[in-house]
């Protein structure tokens, strides 16, 4: 230990041999500052991390926090990188005290000449400095530095300096400590390093800039020299062979990713990880420094499969606002496997699958058809589904204009084929005759929260709400469930920095819909799938599969929803600008739900399914019997010559310009 009386001796000797009274008056600022100086808790630095958020399998998707860093025992830290670290920056550190006085002497010089600030930091002191100071360079700064230091070395032991040391100590590429330097270097675990590594890792800490070799040929030649340097220092103090030295390879070092760990459409599954934890009470100094583990229900193949699927089939977009989502959705469980909120986090921070709205189209018709279900109306019951058509709703006495997309006839057809070809003048009066406060009431079941407005009229199940992508896919994914509504989840396990569980999900669900009703729905949306609107795009993905497209008036949002029984995926395009149509994006005059965003889904859900088993769904449970019964004149109508032009459904109005919604 060094004592109050060795610190004045050493110091009076150091002022013998000084030029001038620099070292005098520094000795009496020392003095001073060691009776004043308090050194903070020095387990509160090394123990305060970065929140890891990992995959469901444990494999790390990113971290939260102001620094990078995970902290890991000294026994886990191979013995040649302890000494390769010790070659580097100081080779006498287990027989020396916390500070050398020479070389704050020769730093004191230099600096009184007018020169840089030198180093002479011993680990110790450079321990002191990242821990609990500022990057400042001074005199005042430096007295602190050596203060703590010493005070250090009276608290905790050699090995407990180092391993603090290990484990704070920046590396360069926004890492620091040796467990996350060796990720961001090598992507391995610290005790995975070869002696050729430890050499690099060793080498960079003098000055990461310096020497990151991502900064180009002249940085790369810096760090072979200075990784000689430690090689040849550990062989002279006999930690390895002079053999072992003359024989490394210089190893590769991983590419830098020069925009920080927010970067591409991770950051969007990483804020909205940290607005969850918010929301379960975590705050955000827990976050920053708590050293949280955070396992998340997403599945690392899924997830890559959604990354994927959206870069080769979306579109190039000239306009350059074009927004995708997708989120994807375990049935009967909530949990969420792959989310898709962007391209990239650091460019745009709203998250297009849990925070941008968009209006819905066609995705709402299927809570119209479980109500029909529901009161015993048959898929087999015959409509009109010629288009234009003015319908009049009694309970607000308002005339409604509608056309089919495209303008598309379908006389006398059956709900199950207008449910596969999206016939609007079909769904119109089916909403008028179920209600259409029922079809928003079987929406919030289904999974569309309160904070969706939904205005109980005919259009209703036209979709002119503007939902989020995560509400619609939970809704889909209680169809694929068979009726059991289970609330959408990331976080699946929240691990203290000792291991303890801080928190734990619990599956919220319950039964909303009776099976054989959604058995049926299932049946009618597997018609969309294999002769309706989607049939092109998934002509060859093989499973069974249900879903409904939803294409909104003038083409400004396209989506696709569809199920498998192990799986309830959406998928939506959209822009900034509601009022902006897709059309054009990718050569296509019509950008529709069973074109980009079908296609999407299509690759997604191979990849994401692949090696899984193929499920049925079960058969249709053929509510309302199998003939046909008349439903055309089910609801009055008005003369169509009132439709002269079209204008949205959305807007009850005089009918001069109608709907268009697929």
């Amino acid at each position: 230990m060094v004592g109050r009386e060795n610190l004045r001796t050493w110091f009076i000797r150091g002022a013998i041999f000084t030029i001038g009274g620099g070292f005098v008056l520094f000795s009496y600022l020392f003095a001073y500052a060691y009776f004043t100086v308090h050194i903070p808790d020095p387990n509160a630095y090394v123990n305060s991390q970065a929140t890891v958020i990992e995959y469901a399998d444990g494999t790390p998707i990113g971290r939260v926090g102001a620094e990078d860093r995970v902290s890991v025992p000294l026994a886990s830290v191979p013995l040649n990188l302890r000494h390769a670290i010790l070659a580097a920056e100081d080779k006498n550190y287990y027989n020396e005290h916390a500070f050398s006085p020479t070389g704050i002497i020769r730093a004191l010089y230099h600096d009184l000449r007018g020169g840089a600030l030198q180093g002479g930091s011993t680990i110790t002191q450079q321990y002191a400095k990242t821990a609990f100071l500022t990057p400042q360079r001074s005199v005042q700064r430096k007295i602190k530095e050596i203060v703590i230091a010493v005070k250090l070395e009276q608290q905790l032991s050699k090995d407990q300096i180092f391993e603090n040391y290990l484990n704070t100590i920046y590396f360069g590429r926004g890492s620091y400590g040796v467990q996350t330097a060796s990720d961001v270097f090598f992507n391995r675990h610290v005790n995975q390093l070869s002696i050729a590594q430890d050499a690099v890792l060793a080498s960079v800490l003098n000055a990461p800039g310096y020497y990151d070799p991502a900064n180009g040929p002249t940085y790369l030649a810096r760090l072979k020299s200075r990784w000689q340097y430690v090689l040849d220092g550990m062989a002279k103090e006999k930690w390895i062979t002079k053999k072992q030295a003359a024989t490394q390879v210089f190893p590769f070092i991983q590419p830098r990713v020069a925009s920080g760990s927010l970067a591409g459409p991770k950051g969007y599954v990483i804020s909205w990880v940290e607005n969850q934890l918010q929301a379960l009470g975590f705050t955000q100094d827990q976050l920053q420094q708590g050293g949280l583990v955070v396992k998340t229900t997403l599945e690392k193949k899924a997830q890559e499969a959604a990354v994927d699927a959206v870069a080769k089939r979306t579109p190039i977009d000239k306009q350059g606002n074009l927004r995708v989502a997708l989120v994807s959705i375990r049935p009967g469980t909530g949990e969420v496997v792959a989310m898709y909120g962007g391209q990239d986090y650091l460019k745009s921070q709203l998250n297009n699958a849990t925070q941008a709205i968009a209006e819905a189209g066609s995705s709402f018709k299927p809570f119209a058809l479980i109500a029909a279900l529901e009161q015993g109306i048959s898929l087999q019951s015959v409509w009109d589904g010629t288009s234009p058509q003015v319908f009049f709703d009694p309970g607000s006495q308002t005339p409604y204009s509608v056309f089919n997309y495209g303008s598309e006839q379908f006389p006398n057809v059956s709900l199950l084929d207008a449910t596969a070809h999206s016939v609007n003048t079909v769904f119109v009066p089916l909403t008028i005759k179920v209600g259409p406060q029922n079809v928003i009431d079987i929406a919030r079941q289904a999974g569309i929260p309160q904070s969706v407005a939904m205005v109980a009229g005919p259009s209703v199940a036209l979709g002119v709400a503007s939902p989020h992508v995560i509400d619609v896919a939970s809704a889909y994914a209680t169809f694929a469930s068979q009726g059991i509504y289970a609330k959408p989840y990331i976080i699946s396990e929240v691990l203290g920095n000792n291991q303890g569980v801080l928190y734990q999900s619990q599956i919220q669900a319950q039964k909303v819909f009776d099976p054989n009703v959604i058995a049926d729905l299932t049946t009618a949306l597997q018609g969309v799938t294999t002769r309706g609107t989607a049939a092109a795009a998934l002509s060859d993905f093989n499973r069974p599969s249900a879903g409904k497209t939803g294409t909104t008036t003038d083409n400004a949002s396209a989506w696709f929803n569809g199920y498998t029984p192990q799986l309830a995926t959406t998928v939506a395009l959209f822009r900034d600008d509601a009022t902006q149509t897709l059309n054009g994006i990718g050569g296509l005059n019509a950008v529709t739900g069973g074109s980009f965003p079908a296609r999407i889904w299509d690759l997604y859900m191979k990849n994401a399914l692949k090696g899984e088993p193929i499920l049925p769904f079960p058969p249709a449970a053929n509510i309302g019997g199998t003939d046909p019964v008349p439903m055309q004149n089910a609801v009055p109508t008005l003369d169509p010559s009132l439709a002269q032009s079209p204008t949205p459904i959305a807007r009850p109005a005089p009918a001069k310009s109608p709907a268009k919604k697929k």
